[in-house]
């Protein structure tokens, strides 16, 4: 369990009233300076690879998973033919590690909404659980509610923390009106086809004046100082995604384009605070947090980045799994590439219900 003294730290102000969003634009935010003593010779990587994991008990069905090419993937409701992500070890290591890199690339925080007090909070696509739980570690007196397609997520837990097997693509969700102070989305790249009603869902479970908060990737790989050529394998992986997006009507684009903050104003909220972040690939920057932060971002890339594509490569594309295993092979040697001085862009909405709602 990771320190819950990240749910301690304090969260920034409020933007103030009527102020603009600002479109996660990573040419505008500060470029990422580069270690001079960064050597070409690969270092041995101090992360280890064990991962111990336990699940509730659930009805034995649920635990018949789907396989594809020998990884696992979620067998619950409507979405088991949608939802791209495997559901295995391996995968839900990486989301572990994940987790890890965004709390430090945060300044160890684990939201940035100006939260004071919440009784009650949902963290929708909770995974493997691990937000959730320093969440509840972190606010002993909130009761904190993870929702997912698998039960992937620990047996022992903060007693204020639990989990349910839920699809939030389906509306209405099972929360009253008015009766949550928080809602959490993160990872959810990809999962649904409809996010407008997503927005408007967490804004009717929401009190006046609570918050919801969604961080999101892109599938883009950038670079700020041309060490990046542009016909590099990481172009060509953006356009599969985004033709796959298209394909299944569950796009990988939701902030590249700046959609979700048209979608959240729609669903009734007045002011959307935006952040980008920028997590490098790689060792490669000169800033000790950075370095750690791209340490464990190649690591969890690279462990990570075959149930990233096989679904959506094989069964939305049609590829033959030898080509993937080709393709996974060159995406794996450019994410180590030490001459790429690259970076994944990370983007954080965080926006409130009205008062007078």
């Amino acid at each position: 369990m990771a320190d819950s003294t990240a749910a301690a730290s304090s969260p920034p102000p409020p933007a103030p009233a009527g102020a603009a969003a600002t479109a996660p634009d990573p040419q505008q935010q500060p470029e990422i300076d580069v270690d001079p003593d960064f050597q070409d010779d690969d270092a041995d990587s101090a992360l280890g690879d064990d991962n111990a994991s336990s699940t509730a008990s659930v009805s034995s069905s649920i635990f018949e998973y789907r396989k594809i090419h020998g990884r696992t993937f979620h067998n619950f409701g409507q979405a088991k033919e949608e939802y791209w992500a495997p559901n295995d070890e391996t995968q839900n290591e990486q989301l572990d590690i994940n987790h890890h890199l965004l709390t430090l690339a945060l300044n160890d925080r684990l939201y940035l909404a100006p939260l004071e007090n919440p009784k009650k909070v949902l963290d929708i696509g909770t995974g493997t659980g691990i937000w959730a739980i320093d969440f509840a570690d972190g606010f002993p007196n909130a009761e904190v509610i993870g929702t997912d397609l698998s039960p992937i997520q620990p047996v022992w837990v903060p007693p204020n923390c639990k989990f349910q097997l839920d699809d939030a693509s389906q509306v209405p969700w099972t929360f009253h009106d008015n009766s949550l102070d928080y809602v959490h989305i993160r990872y959810m790249i990809g999962c649904f086809k409809d996010w407008q009603s997503v927005y408007r869902e967490a804004y009717r479970v929401l009190k006046p004046g609570g918050w919801l908060e969604h961080m999101e990737c892109s599938s883009s790989v950038l670079s700020d100082d041309g060490s990046l050529p542009e016909d590099s394998i990481f172009s060509d992986w953006k356009k599969l995604f985004k033709e796959a997006g298209a394909k299944m009507g569950q796009t990988f684009e939701i902030i590249d384009d700046d959609k979700w903050v048209g979608w959240l104003k729609e669903a009734g909220f007045a002011h959307v605070n935006q952040k980008t972040i920028k997590a490098p690939v790689g060792e490669w920057p000169k800033d000790k947090r950075m370095k750690q932060v791209g340490q464990f971002n190649q690591y969890s890339l690279t462990m990570g980045i075959e149930g990233f594509g096989l679904f959506v490569l094989t069964t939305v594309l049609g590829w033959e799994y030898n080509k993937v295993q080709v393709f996974m092979a060159k995406m794996k040697e450019a994410l180590r590439n030490r001459d790429y001085h690259s970076y994944v862009i990370w983007g954080v909405a965080w926006t409130q219900k009205p008062f007078d709602a």
